[in-house]
């Protein structure tokens, strides 16, 4: 689950990483009102859950009441387009105003894990404020990677691996290892899948503060959270991602236009997999789970075809827990109910596959039975070419 900026930085602030005073709002007046507390200058600063803001425009520095009503009046209702946002972009419904700062020296800094070695990781870069995407494949060399066990925790020399690789100055070597030592304890203690400082800033007073702040939390692990579950923001949800979860369906969002329903998620990332193989782009990805009933089969036709760029849809069941003639009954309720337009492509395996194939060529609808899944990725993407 991903959380604002404004909220990533009250949980610093709990675990002692130093942010600035700043202050949210939703409207111009509130921002107007922050900035005059704060003193000037100020940032101005859209709150969405993507990266690449400022070059957006969803950040702005300004200097006099005058500069903070314009940025205020351009950034919020604004829909913030960035490389994470993709071409829709997002609505900017709330704003942080923050105060300025002399920065020194831009750091970049964060904390993931890492599952080929099985290590949380700390990587830190010099080249704060850039993506570090770029710098990656600009001058990797530029990148420090410090991977830590799980079993040992952060130790000093952990520490002075990420200070020398930076090359800090002794003045702020005792701070920062405070403030990276403190991160890390907050990565672990929130079940954090990421936790990122871009840019981290040596102040002109060698001060070390975040001033921006990502933080991601596994959502298996919310249940010992009630405080995050409390920061869901529902406006950043995918609509559709939203509905399915009422469901219990796990559903993301893409970009093509075959829709896919299958039972276990490793099954269906092979079969969206098979459909760009077949020269086709799968609009989602949708885990009906091993134990569908024609109830979840429905709700899953639902949301797929409450979008509007699926122009098929292709079915790929492993009938073990669930039979085939149990899920082929199950289809054909739901596609009278949801009054199916589009073609759908079935590949079903396992238990009474016979029997659930005759099912389906029988009932009337358009349901077109596939031999295998090459077949059926073969027939879909037809379909929609």
């Amino acid at each position: 689950m991903k959380i604002h900026e404004y909220q990533a930085k009250e949980l610093f602030k709990k675990y002692k990483v130093p942010t600035l005073e700043n202050g949210v709002a939703t409207t111009v007046q509130g921002i107007e009102e922050h900035a005059a507390r704060l003193g000037y200058p100020v940032a101005v600063k859209a709150q969405i859950h993507a990266g690449g803001r400022g070059k957006g425009g969803g950040v702005k520095i300004a200097k006099t009441a005058e500069e903070v009503t314009a940025a205020a009046e351009a950034i919020l209702g604004m829909t913030l387009v960035t490389k994470q946002t993709g071409p829709e972009g997002r609505l900017v419904k709330t704003v942080l105003v923050e105060q300025g700062v002399a920065i020194k020296k831009e750091l970049y800094l964060s904390i993931i894990p890492d599952r080929a070695t099985a290590t949380i990781t700390i990587v830190a870069s010099q080249d704060g404020g850039m993506d570090i995407e770029d710098v990656a494949e600009k001058t990797p060399e530029r990148i420090i990677k410090v991977p830590i066990s799980t079993i040992t925790g952060i130790q000093g020399y952990h520490l002075r691996r990420v200070m020398f690789g930076l090359e800090l100055e002794k003045p702020v070597m005792k701070e920062f290892g405070a403030v990276l030592k403190n991160l890390y304890n907050l990565f672990v203690d929130y079940d954090c899948s990421m936790v990122e400082i871009n840019p981290l800033v040596i102040t002109a007073e060698d001060k070390i503060i975040a001033l921006d702040a990502k933080v991601d939390i596994d959502s298996n692990a919310l249940f010992r959270h009630p405080d995050v579950v409390a920061m869901h923001d529902p406006n950043e949800d995918d609509p559709i991602e939203a509905e399915a979860a009422k469901f219990n369906l796990n559903y993301i969002n893409l970009d093509g236009n075959v829709g896919n329903m299958v039972n276990g998620a490793g099954l269906a990332m092979a079969t969206m997999d098979i459909i760009k193989q077949a020269g086709a782009e799968p609009a989602n990805f949708l885990d009906v789970g091993g134990g569908a009933n024609a109830e979840m089969v429905e709700n899953g036709f639902r949301l797929i075809l409450s979008d509007d760029k699926v122009k098929g849809i292709l079915i790929n069941i492993f009938g073990g827990i669930l039979r085939c003639d149990i899920l082929a009954q199950g289809v054909v309720q739901a596609a009278k109910k949801v009054a199916l337009s589009v073609p759908v492509v079935v590949r079903m395996e396992g238990t009474n596959v016979e029997e659930g194939r005759r099912i389906l060529s029988e009932s009337g609808l358009k349901l077109i039975n596939a031999k295998d899944l090459s077949d059926a990725a073969k027939k879909v993407a037809e379909i929609v070419a």
